[in-house]
């Protein structure tokens, strides 16, 4: 199946797990909006592109912003005329302290990027999708493995991904009817600047520091393209791809 002619857009596109899906997506021929809020970062994964792929839209912005995610779509729209993958993969953590000691401003911060602008960036591709021609598409949720059990220290973290389940499927449930798929793809460990700290030891349920193994995050872009590649009537509603020993299973 050709996908040249497709059009993909990515949040947090500037590192990371979303630096890799982009560049999977785009070498695989996917068009790949890359949206992220530093240009000079999405100008380093453009430039990261495979020279046969897809083409590469940079804009830079944040999805916090009701009005940054509107325009986002609207330039996405005017630049391809449709979106066939949303890939909501923009996040942010919180200090890992007690609960009681965090501050209101860093919950809501979280809540804003890793819920919020799922949601709205969700709600923008819905609008598209339903009006293209042909009409539909699906959305790529990123959850976690915090979707399903927390680290200590991470509320915040660990109730926006527990609630992004609950997004995708109501967004799965809703979408139906436009021929809109959602599927959620929760990750353990992709070997990311984000979780180098575990090369050092991190902390366990148990109160003790252990090293964690990390996989390569090229393993994750390459189920994210499965996802993506798939027929509007077939769906992976929930996808985990981790380090075969992490401390999932049995976490606790």
């Amino acid at each position: 199946m050709s996908n040249y002619g497709k059009i993909a857009l990515v949040t947090g596109a500037g590192s990371g797990i979303g630096r890799a899906v982009s560049l999977g997506l785009q070498s695989a021929g996917y068009s790949v909006v890359l949206a992220g809020r530093r240009a000079e970062a999405l100008e380093g994964t453009a430039a990261s592109a495979a020279s046969a792929g897809g083409r590469m839209l940079c804009v830079p912005s944040d999805v916090t912003d009701p009005n940054s995610v509107r325009a986002l779509f609207a330039k996405t729209q005017e630049a391809f005329g449709r979106l066939d993958v949303l890939f909501n993969n923009a996040g942010t953590g919180a200090p890992a302290i007690p609960l009681e000691d965090l501050l209101y401003e860093k919950w809501m911060q979280v809540v804003a990027v890793n819920l919020t602008g799922a949601f709205l960036c969700a709600q923008q591709a819905i609008k598209l999708m339903k009006v293209q021609q042909p009409g539909g598409g699906r959305i790529i949720n990123n959850g976690s493995i915090s979707a399903h059990a927390p680290r200590p220290h991470s509320a915040p973290y660990t109730a926006t991904k527990h609630a992004i389940t609950g997004l995708t499927k109501s967004i799965s449930l809703d979408c139906r009817r436009y021929n809109i798929a959602c599927g959620q793809i929760d990750i353990g460990n992709a070997a990311t600047e984000m979780t180098e700290r575990m090369t050092a030891g991190v902390p366990q349920a148990n109160g003790t520091i252990a090293v964690e193994p990390r996989i390569d995050v090229r393993h994750v872009a390459d189920a994210v393209l499965y996802m993506a590649n798939l027929p509007l009537d077939a769906n992976v509603q929930f996808l985990t791809v981790m380090a075969t020993n992490m401390p999932f299973i049995g976490r606790g």
